[in-house]
This record gives C-alpha cells, structure tokens and sequence, in this order.
C-alpha cells in the first residue's frame, strides 16, 4: 500500500519521456465542484492522424513532479507502454497533495447515489474519465486504468464507475478490505505498520506539493523493532504518538467488523462490470495478497460472463513493475527477468488490446496466469482455482506426523503461550522497523519451530511431487486455559538434506539444506471464530473449533522434500499481541490484561488443501 508512482518503477531511459511527451497541468472539476489535480503527459507527435489511449493512474501519493516542465524518467506501468505509445493521466485523490477535499481511508462505496453530494471514487474516476475524453486533443476515446497498491484500489474502485470509455481495468496488489488486507488480518492488528499512520491519519489543511504529515512521524530511538514494539507495551500506549491521529482512532475505535469497516469493502459492490479487467498481484505480497486473490472471485461470483482475469506470480508488494533481473524473494531464486515477461507478454498485450485492438474478448490471454512458486514457471488455467483440484485433508497429528489419513484415536500436543516473550515474525531484524513487512513471506521458518511455543507437523519424505493449486482451509480443534487467544497457521515447504545454496542469496548466513520455507501463512483470532461483527470469549478448557481461511496458492512440494504446517499463536512484531485474556476492545488492554495460556491442538485437526493432480 506503500508504492508511489514514482518508486514503482526501474530506472530505465532517463530521457525518452522529456523527448517523446508534452505535459499539462490541469485540475478536472467533480460533480459537487471539488477539484482534482491532474497531469497529462501526451506523446508529441499525436496528432488527427495519430490518436492514443489514454492510461490514467489515480493515486494517494502524490503525481510528482509538479510543474509542467517536470517530467519524470518513467510514464505509464513499463517502460514497454511508454514507447509503444499512451496518453499517460495521473491524479492525485480527493483530499491529497494538490487536489482539493477532504481525505478518508478506503472511501465508502455509494451505489445508489440520489444527489450531486453522493460521491466516492467510482464518482471521482467517472468524472475524470468524461473530462479526459471531451478535452484531452488527439484521444482515441478509450482509457485504460492501472494502479498498485492504494493506487491499485482506486483502480479496482474506478471499475465501479463503468464509464463507457474506460475500457481496460488492471488493479495491482489492490486492497479490497482494512478489515483483511493491509492493517489487519483477519481482524488481527498488523503492528509491523504502526509507523504508517502519519501518511494516512493527518488531514492537510490545503493544497500542498509538500509533506504535511512529517511531524507525526515516529522517532523509535532503535533500530531494533521487535524491542520498541514490546517497549510500547499494551497499543493504548499508542496515543502518546497518535493522540491526534484521526485514522488511528478510528483503528483503535473500531476492533470489530461494523459498519465502519463493512462499508469500506469493494468486494459486495461488483454487481454490474463493463470493463475488462485484469488483476494482478504476488504470491509473496506480505502487505495486499487477499485484494487480488478476492477481487478477481467476486467479479467471477458476480458476473460470470464479464471479461475477468488474474495474474498472480513470484513477487513480493508490487514487485513486477520494476526488472532485478534476478528475481528474488527473501533467499529464493525463481529465475530471471520474470518482470519483463510479465510487462510485455501479459501486461502490454491487455491494454494494447482493449486499448489499441478490437478489444473482443479474445485477448490471447488466459483467464489465470500463474506462477507455480515450487516449479518456478509459469502456468495457464481456464479459471482460478484450477477445475481438476481436489480437496485433501492434511492432519496434525499428536506425533507431530502430518498425515493424509484421519486418526485412529484421540490425541493432543500443547504449548505454551507467553505475550511477555512473543515469537518473532522473522530473524532479520534489520527489517522490523520499516513502514510495511516484506521478506518474511518466503523466509526460513526453522528459527521459529525450534521454540517451544510452536509446533510443528511434517509429512515423511515425498516420493512424488505434490501440487497445491488453490485454496486453503486450515481446520483447528483447540482448547486454551486463557478467554481468547491467536491462531497462526503456516504452510511450509521443507528442501531436501542436499539442496544447494543459490548464487544470488542476499544472506549468506543462511543455508538452504533443510530450508524450511514460507509458503503460506494467516492468523485468526479466536474471538471471530464465529463473527467478524461479534466477537466472543472462549470457555477456558473447552474443545473449540477455530476455522479459517489461509489465501491461495500455486505451488508444487517437490519429490524429496516434505510438507510441513506449524502453529503458534504470536508472531511479534507483525501482529499484535493478544491478550490471551479476552476484552471487549484489545486496543484498550491493560497490561494486567495480558496472560500466559496453555494451548492445545486436538490431532482431528486439519489442513484442507487443493491438490493438483
């Protein structure tokens, strides 16, 4: 959620865009009179003969450069777009830098909009969009939108415009819902980002091409971020920090899934989509991997027959809009220029396509297009998850076995869950102070179920590969001596005894013989485990189904490896710390509230997964 425009991209020719495109300055009237401030950068020989598209971004973090002899290195998603020829729009929200309004989280989606005052970003795009196309010279009527991250939400928002010329529609890493995305999980507070609520809590009193929000930056005196975060104690000692912060209020006001949040969310808004759509996101996006994921099934859901699409491969946040090269993730090596493939095999061909073609369904495209992250390529599907996947049970057994076959007989294994002595999320302390996670989503989890607070379930040896293709369930029996308490479930791929360090490894402290990798994790609270909007205590030492979903996946646990699950309850500082003692609101806990718990995993526990055959 923290990728600007002018970060996401690579450096490429410094001086193509100042030579080839002309900019305007302009600010685009809404309906109710609020003005945005938009830059337009247009190809110089456009001309009657010669008309283009137009690409627009809308985005919270500002167009920069300003002014009209400003010009940036880079225009448009790729430098592929750039030279191959668009009209590229950039604006800056309602409420941010230069334009004029005031600024909310996430906008609240209108559906039925009565006068000139109901507006949201569906509104704000619709606006743009019919200004662009009546005063833009030499467009050829046809506008495509792309944006990552918050830009990529107000991409999968301005769907819900259904201009007529807005053609083409890639959200990227999109955020479809605070209550799952971004600042929590599950409901789960995501304390790793903490220090990112001066960007999104501070209204600025005009418009600005500066800063507004620094003095409400944090200071942490350390580079350790596991240690000021346990220092801070209890989140009410936030508001020494954030007293006046208007998003973190609401944060802490708000725990539960009310009408605050609920009305936030995209995914219930998508009855009726006229644009092509192709959403994009990485197996590895620590920060928006359920906004793609679900954004793409609502649409499916919801209009079958709509032209939708997904692309998820081996990236971390954002991560294909600019080339590395060699593409890594934590110490995993997927293979090169993974990123160019994507921006010209897949990104290009779509808007071209819907932009500058015929613009018929028959894109060359696949519905999915997905990165098998064990086999390191590529993979076609009709739709997503993949219709030859079969559901298979994954038990946790009392052995510390994860087998396929249900238990014979009752069993258990316990352990022990200290919020004074949290388990970390990650062994690179280095990147715990930063505004968002990153590499732990593919890191070495053996630091983590070496400790006694995290169990762990491991099938034998594969004699086959294995492909988990689609979704996960995670099935948990438990039982706790506290009220309430976190559940963290993690799917692990185990590398073989002999498995070869990569040459390109950031860390070489790390080996991968025995690599205990990352390949999917989640969190539930307990106190959702029937409601989002009501949460409930747990009856000490009473057996309790906790089930949730863990996001999908593509990936195939090669012959000689193994599968492992591991389940802990804290994973510090990503997640906040439970109480394990249950309160109405967890942001107002004392420190008294916070409690040791013994945990139990009952072995009729399970792991549903979709398997590939």
């Amino acid at each position: 959620m923290l990728l600007s425009a002018s970060t996401a991209f690579a450096q490429g020719d410094a001086n193509y865009a100042k030579t080839h495109y002309s900019k305007k300055e302009v600010y685009i009237p809404m309906r109710d009179g609020t003005k945005l401030f938009t830059a337009i950068y247009t190809p110089k020989d456009a001309a009657a003969g010669k008309k283009y598209p137009m690409i627009m971004q809308r985005t919270c973090y500002s167009v920069a450069p300003y002014g009209e002899d400003q010009i940036p290195a880079r225009l448009g998603p790729s430098d592929l777009m750039m030279k191959d020829g668009y009209i590229v729009v950039m604006q800056d929200v309602r409420g941010r830098w230069k334009s004029e309004g005031a600024w909310t989280n996430m906008t609240p989606v209108i559906d039925d909009k009565k006068t000139k005052k109901d507006v949201d970003e569906g509104s704000d795009t619709y606006d743009t969009i019919d200004w662009l196309v009546k005063n833009v010279a030499y467009n050829n009527g046809k506008v495509g939108q792309w944006g990552i991250s918050y830009p990529g939400f107000y991409t999968a928002a301005g769907i819900l415009s259904n201009h007529p010329a807005l053609k083409a529609s890639s959200p990227q890493a999109p955020i479809s819902d605070f209550f799952f995305d971004d600042f929590h999980h599950n409901g789960a507070f995501l304390q790793s980002y903490f220090s990112t609520f001066p960007l999104f809590g501070v209204q600025k009193k005009d418009t600005t091409s500066k800063p507004w929000y620094n003095n409400q930056m944090i200071n942490p005196k350390t580079k350790d971020g596991y240690q000021f975060a346990l220092d801070l104690g209890p989140l009410t000692n936030a508001d020494k920090y954030y007293k006046d912060n208007f998003f973190w209020q609401e944060t802490v006001n708000h725990p539960n899934y009310d009408e605050f949040w609920q009305k936030r969310g995209l995914l219930k808004h998508y009855s009726t989509i006229k644009p092509a759509v192709m959403v994009v996101g990485g197996w590895y996006d620590a920060e928006d991997l359920s906004g793609p994921l679900n954004i793409y099934k609502s649409i499916k859901k919801k209009n079958p027959n709509a032209y939708n699409t997904i692309v998820m491969g081996p990236f971390g946040h954002g991560r294909w809009s600019r080339e590395t090269g060699h593409t890594m993730h934590s110490n995993v090596y997927f293979g090169d220029s993974i990123a160019t493939f994507y921006q010209k095999e897949i990104e290009l061909k779509f808007f071209n396509h819907f932009l500058k073609g015929n613009g018929d369904k028959n894109s060359g495209l696949p519905e999915a297009y997905m990165f098998d992250t064990g086999k390191k390529e590529w993979e076609t599907f009709a739709k997503w998850p993949a219709e030859k996947a079969i559901k298979q049970k994954l038990y946790l057994g009392a052995d510390g076995k994860l087998s396929m076959t249900a238990p014979a007989k009752t069993g258990s294994v316990d352990y022990i869950s200290d919020p004074a002595k949290p388990v970390p999320y990650t062994e690179d302390l280095t990147t715990t102070l930063g505004f968002t996670p990153h590499n732990y989503m593919s890191e070495d989890q053996r630091f983590a179920g070496r400790r006694p607070d995290v169990l762990v379930f491991q099938t034998d040896i594969l004699e086959n590969d294995i492909t988990l293709g689609g979704e996960i369930m995670s099935h948990l029996k438990i039982a706790t001596t506290g009220t309430d308490a976190d559940f963290i479930v993690k799917l692990i791929d185990v590398y073989r005894a002999d498995e070869p360090n990569n040459p390109y490894m950031p860390n070489k402290n790390i080996i991968l013989s025995n690599y205990w990798q990352m390949v999917r994790s989640e969190i539930m609270p307990a106190r959702f485990r029937n409601s989002f909007e009501k949460p409930e205590a747990l009856v000490a030492n009473q057996k309790t189904d906790v089930n949730f979903r863990l996001q999908d996946v593509l990936h195939t646990f090669k012959k000689g490896h193994r599968l492992m699950i591991q389940v802990q309850s804290t994973a510090f500082p990503l997640f906040a710390r439970n109480p394990q003692k249950f309160v109405e609101n967890p942001y107002k806990a004392t420190e008294a509230d916070y409690i040791k718990a013994a945990q139990t995993i009952f072995n009729d526990s399970f792991v549903e997964v979709d398997v590939i055959k």
